[in-house]
């Protein structure tokens, strides 16, 4: 008599952004049984994955959303004016869900703890000097993930990601802002100086690094950087998006935060605070996790490639 087969080991993705629906595709790509969590459950099917609704931000939904998980994501964001609020208390629930349920925890993290680096280079070893509040508020969520881990609460390891790029990308400097107007001959952003060099990390690599952490608990107790492309300056991509659309960009920069397209004016004035990733260079090496794991960071021309192909057929449904 052949023996049952093992059930599949459950992978729950906190929040249905970018981040978290390309994650979501790329566990059911390799095999994984998964749930996406959002508060709603609502957006399209996606083949091989349950979608759940819960408020993470509650213990109880916590503790519901992650039930029967051996792998929690926490890929959840909120409204930039209310990260400082709201992030904490989702930190608190979610990383009181996972010690009680024995589950190993990978977080998507941002560049936020770092501050300003005067344009050096940012790697794991980079000293977290952020002066602004939404950068404070991330070192320290970080420091109360890694403390767990380091006192034997959890299983905790980080992902930090340049800003994002790709495919459901919107509300990225990189993102609606840009990609549309491109298609159109319509106005485009700049922020800031268009020639420091600044990195992105394409959202399928972001995808693909915590799929793979989340898969190789060696990686624990620790912060990667998830692969990303070289940095290249705002006028550099620009011009590689004009070879892709065959037609000069309508640049419009912006040299000091006001609002533009999709990004409102509360948008702005909470994004304050963060305009010097747009007045010095923004490089994130990402050495470390590609040597470590054997990744290779998707190219910034085939990002852009992906990224119009998506964009031209969401603008034919807007």
């Amino acid at each position: 008599m052949s023996a049952a087969p093992t059930p599949r080991a459950l992978h729950a993705v906190l929040g249905s952004g970018p981040a978290g629906t390309a994650l979501a595709r790329e566990l059911v790509r390799r095999g994984h049984a998964v749930r996406l969590v959002d508060r709603t459950a609502g957006g399209a099917a996606l083949d091989g994955v349950e979608r759940y609704a819960a408020d993470v931000s509650t213990a109880d939904g916590a503790r519901q959303a992650i039930a029967g998980a051996a792998v929690v994501y926490h890929c959840v964001n909120v409204g930039y004016h209310l990260q400082v609020e709201v992030m904490p208390r989702i930190q608190q629930a979610v990383l009181g869900a996972v010690t009680d349920a024995g589950a190993r925890l990978v977080v998507l993290d941002t560049l936020y703890p770092y501050g300003e680096t005067g344009g050096a280079a940012m790697t794991e070893d980079t000293p977290w000097k952020a002066t602004s509040r939404k950068g404070r508020m991330r070192a320290e969520l970080d420091e109360r993930y890694l403390a767990a881990h380091r006192e034997g609460r959890a299983r905790i390891v980080l992902g930090r990601s340049a800003d994002f790029v790709g495919p459901g990308v919107l509300n990225s400097t990189l993102g609606a802002a840009v990609f549309p107007g491109a298609l159109t001959g319509g106005d485009v952003l700049g922020l800031g100086d268009l020639d420091l060099p600044h990195s992105y990390t394409y959202i399928g690599d972001v995808a693909a690094g915590l799929a793979t952490l989340g898969e190789r608990p060696q990686g624990d107790g620790r912060v990667w950087h998830l692969p990303t492309a070289p940095a290249a300056s705002t006028r550099e991509i620009h011009t590689m998006i004009e070879k892709r659309v065959a037609r000069p960009l309508n640049v419009v920069v912006l040299e000091e935060p006001r609002p533009f397209g999709p990004f409102d004016e509360q948008f702005m004035a909470e994004y304050a605070e963060m305009f010097y990733q747009h007045t010095e260079p923004q490089i994130m090496d990402s050495s470390a996790y590609e040597r470590t794991f054997g990744a290779t960071p998707t190219s910034l021309g085939h990002a852009l490639d992906a990224t119009l192909d998506w964009y031209r057929g969401w603008m034919a449904n807007h």
